[in-house]
């Protein structure tokens, strides 16, 4: 019977945690974990990465690290090893990895798969785990409460009239687009929400074969 190594990660320097547990093939690479990583956090696979493992780096070539095309079976990695996965080198995202168990894969099941996690992945670009809180804070910051209560009216003239005709005057529409705008700013800061059923549909699709060679 083939093995499914399971595996939890999570972002270090966040609280409260970013995390997911996924169950891969021991026969998969480090450059396919690579791409199953990045489905299920939420990146998109724009930047370099390396797998620091047993102090051997693998990763981007670009790194002058070890090539990543190399099974976890060979790694040897024992129940409860830790190592750590960083992504965007510039301003690293620093995942630890923990192997928590290894069982023998379930037929009826689809690997690799995702089995838990919480938390939002944080936008590209963001900046790392400092700048990323206080995005965090911007977005729920000053002129939220002023955004909400503008929206609760608006919704409340709609509520109470049964109509849209408010929005048939131009000042007002012009209004709700631009409070409308600000929210999905708002939104934009706040990075991937995830879903866990989401993230099992695009490893189905094989998607992490798809971002494991956006950076090689």
């Amino acid at each position: 019977m083939p093995t499914v190594l399971q595996f939890r990660f999570w972002l270090k320097g966040l609280s409260p945690m970013v995390w997911r547990q996924v169950q891969v093939p021991a026969t998969m690479t480090l450059r396919e974990f690579h791409g199953v990583l990045q489905v299920a956090m939420g990146w998109e696979g724009i930047h370099l990465y390396q797998f620091v493992v047993h102090t051997v780096r693998y990763g981007s070539w670009e790194l002058n690290a070890e090539s990543p095309d190399i099974g976890l079976d060979a790694l040897k990695l024992r129940t409860g090893s830790r190592f750590l996965y960083e992504y965007d080198l510039n301003v690293p995202w620093d995942h630890e990895v923990r192997l928590e168990e290894r069982r023998a894969a379930k037929p009826q099941i689809h690997y690799p798969c995702c089995i838990g996690g919480a938390g939002t992945c944080p936008p590209e670009d963001s900046g790392g785990p400092n700048a990323w809180i206080r995005q965090e804070d911007e977005a729920f910051g000053i002129g939220l409460d002023e955004d909400l209560a503008s929206a609760l009216e608006f919704i409340q003239d709609i509520n109470d009239t049964r109509s849209f005709a408010i929005l048939d005057d131009p000042d007002r529409a012009d209004e709700f687009r631009e409070l409308l705008s600000r929210i999905d700013r708002r939104n934009a800061l706040l990075g991937r929400t995830f879903k866990r059923q989401k993230v099992n549909e695009c490893l189905r699709r094989d998607e992490h074969l798809t971002l494991m060679h956006q950076q090689m």
